[in-house]
């Protein structure tokens, strides 16, 4: 079951977001998000609970 979930994104990767989109990429901005999470943690990219992820720069 799908869950609504409000988040704030820069703006300059929204305008990335909506062009794969709007290209048919993804069929939505919800699909691109959701498939671009699954991907991130199939690759178990999460910080440890002890080792936070505070920056940007963390997460590449």
């Amino acid at each position: 079951m799908k869950r609504k979930l409000s988040i704030s994104i820069e703006a300059d990767k929204i305008d990335l977001i909506e062009e794969k989109v709007n290209n048919g990429v993804f069929r939505n901005k919800s699909h691109l998000i959701e498939f671009a999470l699954d991907k991130f943690l199939q690759n178990n990219s999460i910080p440890a609970a002890d080792n936070k992820c505070d920056k940007e720069e963390d997460i590449e």
